[in-house]
């Protein structure tokens, strides 16, 4: 089956059971966010377990959890989790979110997610790709809330969003005392326009005091040749960077 699996240097992804394929999205999410050892980790909506398991691979100390709500995505990150060389540190929960996040005990250092953004294009007939795709079960005030719940104190939020709606998350953001620490503009290409924004909140001072941190990151300079600032970034996870085409999936 074409596309069915993506190979990594450390790890495999299987996802001919995932509405949601491997995309630049999580993997530029996976390589950006802050990360350190010893730390906690949530990874809300994790669809093939790709974000887990960079996380895995980025922090050797971190131990992980990982919720998703869809049940063959689940099964499949399962899978894919048990597989790779971290799964002693990789806890995975088949639940919506929100339940999930009002039973935890835990705080955490990071909550990371690529999240659903359609809020009201048309709906495709499969149940598992509306949920990958669209916000209705993870919205932004969801995320917003279950960081506000669950992150430490020190702790940070990281995401992507399309441009629009990564300055109407800031907005929100502010009502929950988050407030952006780090923000890159992606670019696929020097002459196009910023498709996606990376976003890291937190409640620190240095946040609340408008201290934002921004960079631009250009992915490609042309089709297949890709900037050295993308390269360094992610070039620990491709088997093949050179040959791997830039894709924004969900549009």
């Amino acid at each position: 089956m074409r596309n069915s699996s993506f190979y990594f240097k450390q790890f495999v992804i299987l996802q001919d059971k995932c509405a949601m394929k491997v995309g630049t999205d999580g993997i530029l999410l996976g390589a950006w966010a802050n990360i350190s050892d010893n730390s906690q980790i949530l990874d809300i909506g994790t669809g093939t377990g790709l974000l887990a398991l960079m996380m895995a691979q980025r922090s050797p100390l971190s131990n992980i959890d990982t919720v998703e709500i869809e049940e063959e995505a689940y099964g499949q990150a399962k899978e894919n989790i048990e597989k790779s060389p971290w799964c002693d540190r990789i806890n995975i929960f088949h639940a919506p979110i929100q339940d999930f996040a009002n039973n935890c005990s835990k705080q955490y250092d990071l909550i990371i997610s690529n999240p659903p953004f359609f809020e009201k294009a048309s709906k495709s007939s499969q149940k598992s790709r509306n949920l990958a795709r669209h916000s209705d079960s993870l919205s932004q005030t969801d995320i917003l809330q279950i960081a506000l719940l669950l992150l430490k104190p020190t702790g940070h939020l990281a995401v992507i969003y399309p441009t629009d709606l990564a300055d109407n998350f800031l907005t929100k953001a502010k009502n929950f005392h988050l407030f952006c620490d780090r923000k890159t503009y992606v670019r696929p290409t020097p002459k196009t326009d910023i498709k996606r924004i990376l976003l890291e909140l937190s409640s620190t001072l240095s946040s609340i005091q408008g201290q934002t941190q921004e960079t631009i990151l250009v992915v490609e300079e042309r089709k297949h040749i890709y900037t050295q600032d993308y390269i360094n970034l992610a070039k620990d996870f491709y088997l093949n960077l050179p040959i791997v085409e830039y894709s924004l999936p969900r549009e």
